[in-house]
């Protein structure tokens, strides 16, 4: 599994952080070019939260950029958590040449870059991660699921 939000320092971190405590096998990255910080304070450091600062540490040695081609596995799913971000990793995927046609769903759960929401998407991530690793069919489960509407498209390695 594949976490990707814009500057992997809150949403995709927070589920990575939980599906690492629930023994899945995942990453998170950010596609943008430099750390933004949560919140409207024209000073963020300042502002930002130990929370924040501490499940950092926990769970990066580093900040990671998107770059799922420098991985030497595929991933078999990548969340994204806004849609801009879906868009821009659906585009990277597209426009690279398919080697193995191994696919790869890309879903998109739109979560405000807030604690609260953070927890709540991430928390929902878990449960469809879990609802999909016990399915046999992935686009299946992923079309009777109810908890919140998604983006989905499938590329393919």
């Amino acid at each position: 599994m594949a976490m990707v939000c814009m500057s992997n320092m809150n949403r995709s971190m927070e589920a990575q952080s939980i599906l690492e405590k629930k023994g899945f096998n995942v990453r998170s990255f950010g596609v943008g070019s430099c750390v933004t910080l949560p919140g409207l304070a024209p000073s963020p450091w300042s502002m930002i939260s130990p929370p924040h600062i501490s499940r950092y540490a926990r769970t990066f040695s580093s900040k990671t950029r998107y770059a799922i081609a420098a991985c030497t596995a595929p991933f078999d799913v990548i969340f994204t958590c806004a849609e801009r971000v879906y868009k821009m990793v659906v585009k990277d995927l597209c426009d690279r040449e398919q080697k193995t046609g191994q696919p790869v769903h890309v879903i998109n759960l739109d979560i405000k870059d807030t604690l609260k929401a953070v927890s709540l998407g991430a928390s929902i991530i878990c449960e469809l991660c879990q609802g999909l690793q016990q399915a046999d069919d992935t686009q299946s489960s992923l079309m009777t699921r109810k908890a919140k509407e998604f983006l989905h498209t499938v590329c393919f390695y």
